[in-house]
């Protein structure tokens, strides 16, 4: 079995978002997003496939990932429909827009690409059944419990993650998004890839963790940042090294991180292969 089909058996939830730390770093959300574009591209081209619990803002980071898999599939071998990307649409997301709009977006995507709608706690939820639902606001606790229900339902149907970015402030849901999708890892003993050279969320959680980084450390305690504490960085059983996980934490170099990545995954895929401790 070759290094494509073994990834094309996995799925990798992929979290990111802005990172109030990138003008501090002298980058730019370009940076974050070339970043993002780039992981997501040696995935796929590897045969993973991808999933991220995201929203429909035009531009957003899932446009980025639905135009890569599109290209993707444009360049691949005929009949070939490993490759996928999947955006999980938590009910406090979709519940604001229509199902006109829903069902339009949706069918923008190629056959390899999809939305998967969701109920408040985490169940399916159809184009036909959003017909029949009104628009909504959700209230606060609407928004915790659709993205938490989101984001266990991704947990388990996917086999690692890859986390850079983030905010610590202004985030809707019981923690940051990023946060809590780590922990969600971290409890479960899914892979996790924690890159925190571009600041935010990841670098905060690696801090936690015990890593250091050149930036000063943090103080701010963010919902949940405690939680994170019970746990080290032996906790993120990617395949990688001690020494590995602390060159991806602290790397904004977007070759270097990928080639670190695509290391643990093949470890975790062949039990001959073991990091070093």
């Amino acid at each position: 079995m070759n290094d494509r089909e073994v990834m094309g058996q996995k799925t990798i939830a992929i979290s990111i978002s802005e990172s109030p730390d990138m003008p501090a770093l002298g980058l730019t959300d370009a940076h974050l997003r070339d970043a993002m574009a780039e992981i997501a591209r040696h995935l796929l081209a590897f045969g993973a496939r991808l999933a991220y619990g995201g929203d429909l803002r035009k531009d957003g980071f899932t446009d980025l990932l639905f135009e890569l898999v599109a290209r993707q599939r444009r360049e691949a071998a005929v009949g070939d429909e490993r490759t996928s990307v999947t955006d999980y649409l938590a009910w406090p997301v979709h519940i604001e827009k229509t199902a006109e709009d829903l069902e339009a977006y949706a069918s923008q995507l190629s056959g390899s690409a999809g939305l998967v709608l969701l109920t408040l706690d985490g169940g399916g939820c159809t184009l036909r059944d959003r017909r029949i639902e009104p628009l909504k606001s959700p209230t606060d606790a609407e928004w915790s419990q659709g993205l938490t229900a989101m984001r266990k339902r991704m947990l388990d149907e996917t086999d690692a993650r890859i986390v850079l970015g983030g905010r610590v402030k202004g985030y809707k849901g019981i923690m940051p998004g990023i946060a809590e999708e780590a922990l969600l890892s971290l409890e479960k003993r899914q892979p996790l890839f924690l890159m925190g050279g571009f600041g935010g969320c990841a670098k905060e959680i690696a801090e936690t963790l015990g890593f250091q980084l050149p930036m000063k450390q943090s103080q701010s305690r963010w919902n949940g940042r405690e939680a994170f504490e019970v746990f080290n960085f032996a906790d993120l059983k990617n395949g990688l090294s001690t020494e590995e996980n602390t060159i991806l934490v602290n790397t904004p170099h977007v070759d270097q991180a990928n080639a670190l990545i695509l290391r643990g995954l093949m470890r975790l895929n062949d039990p001959e292969q073991t990091a070093i401790p």
